[in-house]
């Protein structure tokens, strides 16, 4: 089991709003992200900040839509569609938009539309 999985969301959620906000998006383009990604609202997420749930908690009560394996492309020099292990591969997922965000694209083309 890899360490992140039992990691708090809490503990890495600040890191990437900080990573958006530094390249001037902003927490509702974050929270429109995490939305269509995992299908929980911005109290949801919160909740789950606040009570110290782990990546693999967050991701048990994720629902992701069927266009999330349309995410691909390189996080960290691992391709994302090649990750074996589902959990990782979300978390992968989680990172890939985080990343597209940064970089400027346009939320249509980061939420597959």
């Amino acid at each position: 089991m890899h360490r992140i999985f039992t990691t708090p969301i809490a503990d890495v959620w600040p890191h990437y709003v900080a990573k958006l906000e530094r390249k001037g998006r902003n927490r509702a383009d974050f929270d429109e992200v995490v939305h269509w990604l995992t299908g929980l609202d911005r109290e949801q997420v919160e909740a789950h900040l606040e009570a110290g749930t782990t990546f693999e908690e967050f991701f048990a009560a994720a629902s992701l839509p069927p266009q999330a394996t349309l995410i691909t492309g390189v996080v960290c020099g691992v391709r994302v569609e090649d990750v074996e292990d589902p959990l990782m591969q979300k978390i992968r997922y989680l990172d890939k938009l985080v990343d597209e965000l940064a970089r400027g694209k346009s939320m249509e083309k980061v939420l597959r539309g």
